[in-house]
């Protein structure tokens, strides 16, 4: 979510086979990961790609922003959840310098908390945002050798971690030839099997990985991404969708489920063509209207396990609680936490 991203700082096929999974909500009632994301090292990125590595705030106490560490320890230990989105930018990743190798300051922050993340036996979804100042990625922007060379990196650090996901990209859109962007998402995943031969892989459409867009849009350009054994097994359609009255994600109250005009059509589609999706970022205001529209839309995708793998819930991390629209950020107590209302009500293990 780019657009939030960039304001908040300011204010802080074939049948797939998955591991077993941790017992969780998702496991209890339908899909088989439920959890959030925890933002923070993706701060001051614009929509169109362009960051400011100096509003990036590090969701590591230690490093000047929120506890993400003790907030994924809670989520995990007292909610049940097991996948965290740790979403992260380009350019933070190398420093500012294009092609380059992985900074080895900012990697090694961003892997603090990827490590705390694995400690925690849930999955971690590795996810990068997806322009490099407003250039888009092989179609005059940055040619594909440069972006998988980023992605072979990051690959080869985390070759032996079966429970990391490589999230290709953040909401891409606008893009001029889809075709040209499932080549570009062909690459990435022909890169990271080079190294990393059984992860998942998050497969991200144009029109911002739109779940009601993917169907007509993106989704028959991105069925033809396989591995490089011709296979799909762990390739995963990416999906996002917002339930507020424009689908930005920038309001407290929302108003639809997202079932009728996005997720029944999704399903379908995903059934035709044997292939899953996880629904990467979704969320809203702490209100009553998000709780019942919310946990409608997640009932949804727990009653159709068979095509949605899972959804994770925007945004915990480093947005302050006290005034971020679409906080999912607990609250600590002594040694306790509080979950927000809508995870409270939607996100969290039955007691």
């Amino acid at each position: 979510m780019f657009s939030i991203l960039f304001s908040a700082v300011t204010v802080a096929g074939a049948v797939l086979a998955f591991p077993a999974q941790p017992e969780s909500r998702a496991a209890a009632a339908g899909v088989q990961l439920v959890g959030v994301n925890i933002a923070g090292f993706d701060f001051g990125c614009s929509i169109q790609g362009a960051c400011d590595l100096t509003k990036a705030v590090p969701p590591i106490s230690s490093l000047g922003g929120a506890d993400g560490v003790g907030q994924m320890q809670h989520f995990s230990k007292d909610d049940g959840m097991n996948i965290f989105r740790l979403p992260v930018g380009w350019q933070y990743l190398v420093n500012n310098k294009l092609g380059g190798t992985l900074d080895a300051g900012n990697f090694g922050r961003y892997d603090q908390l990827v490590q705390a993340c694995l400690k925690t036996g849930a999955y971690c979804m590795i996810d990068v945002d997806a322009r490099w100042n407003g250039q888009i990625i092989g179609q005059g922007g940055p040619p594909n050798a440069q972006f998988t060379h980023l992605w072979t990196q990051l690959a080869t650090k985390y070759a032996s971690q079966e429970k990391i996901i490589f999230g290709v990209v953040n909401e891409p859109h606008d893009v001029p030839d889809i075709d040209k962007w499932a080549d570009t998402v062909q690459e990435v995943v022909t890169a990271v099997r080079a190294v990393a031969k059984k992860q998942m892989i998050a497969l991200p459409g144009n029109d911002w990985t739109s779940a009601q867009a993917m169907p007509t849009k993106s989704g028959p350009a991105l069925l033809k991404v396989k591995n490089p054994d011709g296979t799909f097994d762990n390739l995963i359609i990416d999906v996002h969708k917002y339930l507020d009255s424009d689908n930005s994600g920038t309001h407290t109250e929302c108003t639809t489920d997202n079932i009728s005009n996005a997720f029944q059509p999704l399903a379908t589609w995903l059934k035709a063509n044997n292939r899953k999706a996880i629904l990467s970022e979704t969320g809203g205001g702490n209100t009553d209207s998000c709780k019942k529209y919310l946990c409608q839309q997640l009932n949804f995708l727990n009653q159709n396990p068979d095509v949605f793998l899972g959804y994770i819930g925007w945004s915990a991390g480093s947005f302050s609680s006290a005034t971020y629209e679409l906080s999912e950020v607990p609250t600590k107590n002594g040694n306790s936490w509080a979950d927000s209302a809508l995870v409270k009500a939607c996100l969290t293990k039955p007691k």
